[in-house]
């Protein structure tokens, strides 16, 4: 599970051999979140990530979107 960035206390990461649609999961010591970031920033699931950190969440998503998606393609579509 190949970890993209940890920022103020959130891990960014995803699942190898996961599935469509281009997603991240977010998970801090409160719980963790899903994210679609194929075209919008789309929160899929939310279980237990305060208010605040889905938030700054949502913002690093959307600074890094097409660096993690890339990454996501790389490692997924590749087999890299």
């Amino acid at each position: 599970m190949p970890t993209l960035l940890i920022l103020f206390g959130l891990r960014f990461y995803f699942y190898i051999r996961d599935h469509r649609p281009i997603h991240i999961h977010v998970e801090s010591g409160d719980g963790e979140a899903k994210f679609e970031i194929e075209q919008e920033i789309i929160i899929v699931y939310n279980h237990g990530l305060k208010a605040k950190d889905l938030k700054l969440a949502e913002s690093i998503l959307e600074e890094n979107k097409e660096n993690f998606r890339n990454e996501w393609l790389k490692i997924l579509e590749n087999g890299d």
